[in-house]
C-alpha cells in the first residue's frame, strides 16, 4: 500500500489542524493506521493507531485529550485532527499501515512521506 499524508502547515499555540493520509490499494480495511511524529534531532515517536473498523483507537499520554484520529474505509483515509497545539508538537507527521492486528507497537509496514507540522508560540 502506498501512503501520502497532507494538511502541514504553520499554526499558532492553540490552534487546530487536521492531517489527511490517502492510502492507494483495494485493500485498505485490512490494515491498521496510525500516525508518528518525529521532531528536529528526535527520534520519532507513536501518536495514536486505529483498528482496521474504526471502532477502536489508542493514543500517546502526550496527545491524549487532543488529537483524535479517524478512518474512513470507503474513502481510503486517515485523519489525525490536532487540536489545543502547541510548539512540542512541532514535528514531521507521518502516516503508517500495518497487516498485523492490535494498536500496540510501533512496527509497521508502510509509511508515507511525512507532512510538516510547526506551531509557533
Amino acid at each position: 500500500v502506498q501512503l501520502q499524508a497532507s494538511g502541514g502547515g504553520l499554526v499558532q499555540a492553540g490552534g487546530s489542524l487536521r492531517l489527511s493520509c490517502a492510502a492507494s490499494g483495494r485493500t485498505f480495511n485490512s490494515y491498521v493506521m496510525a500516525w508518528f511524529r518525529q521532531a528536529l534531532g528526535k527520534e520519532r515517536r507513536f501518536v495514536a493507531s486505529i483498528s482496521r473498523g474504526g471502532e477502536a483507537t489508542y493514543y500517546s499520554d502526550s496527545v491524549k485529550g487532543r488529537f483524535t484520529i479517524s478512518r474512513d474505509n470507503a474513502k481510503n483515509t486517515v485523519a489525525l485532527q490536532m487540536n489545543s497545539l502547541n510548539p512540542e508538537d512541532t514535528a514531521i507527521y507521518y502516516c503508517a499501515a500495518r497487516s498485523r492486528y492490535g494498536l500496540l507497537g510501533n512496527d509497521y509496514d508502510y509509511w508515507g512521506q511525512g507532512t510538516q507540522v510547526t506551531v509557533s508560540s
